[in-house]
């Protein structure tokens, strides 16, 4: 039986296993690149405030300075305004026949070249004074893709573009019904409304029919 003998300086030398410096070394110069990073909890805040600056998309310059054509008119002394892109056009108050059945808001029809349009005293529908009817009066003819009517009108104080920056949300002095179908309100205090709105509401759009 043959006994194994001591290895020899020699073959230790030969038994040293140099991938396993490799890797050693590898982590050791990970280690050392670790220390230099800061803390978790700081990198994470890092990261978390680089991803919320990537994600925040800068406002182009057009868009800042943006504006919107309105069409302003006055209601019981008060400056109102919608969109224009709501508006097809501003016609005269005449011929107004009225309609029995419906709500007092609805002040009638028209026959404009043809077609007949309910007009709606929005004075009646937010509840501001009434002035009676005059020469000066228009009819604003509102539209949608599947509503049209015109509203009534004081006087019509011009087609103007606005700055959106300046539109604010809302005054104290504007009731619960005219807030409702607000937009926004000028610095000169116009009241621009939400013509959207207006030509989507159920309780604007008349259902009821008269009897025969």
């Amino acid at each position: 039986m043959s006994i194994p003998r001591p290895a020899s300086r020699e073959q230790k030398k030969a038994a040293v296993d140099w991938r396993d410096i490799e890797r050693r070394m590898a982590a050791a110069g990970a280690a050392i690149e670790r220390g230099s990073m800061p803390p978790p909890d700081e990198t994470q805040r890092i990261l978390k405030a680089r991803a919320q600056a990537l994600a925040r998309e800068p406002v182009p310059e057009e868009a800042a300075d943006a504006r919107i054509e309105v069409v302003e008119f006055l209601l019981a002394h008060e400056r109102y305004a919608v969109e224009s892109r709501y508006v097809r056009e501003v016609y005269p108050l005449e011929s107004l026949t009225p309609l029995p059945c419906t709500p007092a808001f609805v002040l009638g029809i028209i026959n404009l070249r043809g077609e007949v349009l309910s007009v709606i005293d929005i004075k009646k529908f937010f509840e501001l004074p009434e002035q009676g009817l005059t020469d000066l009066n228009k009819v604003i003819v509102l539209r949608s893709e599947n509503m049209l009517f015109g509203i009534l009108a004081d006087a019509i104080s011009g087609v103007h573009r606005v700055p959106v920056a300046d539109i604010q949300p809302s005054l104290p002095t504007l009731t619960d019904i005219r807030e409702a179908y607000l937009r926004g309100v000028m610095p000169d205090r116009t009241v621009i409304l939400d013509a959207e709105k207006l030509l989507s509401d159920a309780n604007i759009i008349v259902q009821e029919q008269v009897d025969g």
